[in-house]
């Protein structure tokens, strides 16, 4: 990867941009393990 920053504002936007996409991500796959870790206890309750 040859990214080469020219300025602090431009190497800023990028870290931001990366962290964001790793947050929404990361908040996805806690949804899915959620819904994952629930839905295995709905199955054994018999009432």
């Amino acid at each position: 990867m040859d990214t080469v920053f020219y300025t602090l504002q431009d190497f800023l936007l990028h870290s931001k941009s990366v962290t964001y996409v790793l947050m929404g991500l990361g908040l996805l796959l806690y949804v899915f393990w959620w819904w994952f870790l629930t839905d295995k206890d709905e199955k054994k309750r018999l009432f």
